[in-house]
């Protein structure tokens, strides 16, 4: 699963393999929790991500919502800036 970004301590990635299912998303990881956040919507669909977390991830994906779902519709990899 390829790191499109790190910031804040929370390292952002999308799984790159066939059976990977819809909705378009993400993985955010932060120390020993975990978020599946769509990329659409910004809605976390599963996990355990705190709060102050999730809020930094949604503010750092509705810049880059194109990029993400280019990257999910073509599984072609590139990295993303950080949140600043």
């Amino acid at each position: 699963m390829p790191v499109i970004a790190r910031f804040y301590g929370i390292v952002i990635k999308i799984y790159f393999r066939q059976s990977e299912h819809n909705p378009p998303h993400i993985h955010a990881i932060y120390g020993e929790c975990m978020g599946v956040i769509n990329i659409q919507t910004l809605e976390v669909m599963e996990g355990d991500l705190p709060s102050k977390a999730v809020a930094l991830v949604r503010e750092w994906m509705k810049p880059h919502t194109a990029e993400l779902l280019e990257i999910w519709n073509t599984q072609n990899f590139k990295t993303l800036p950080p949140l600043e």
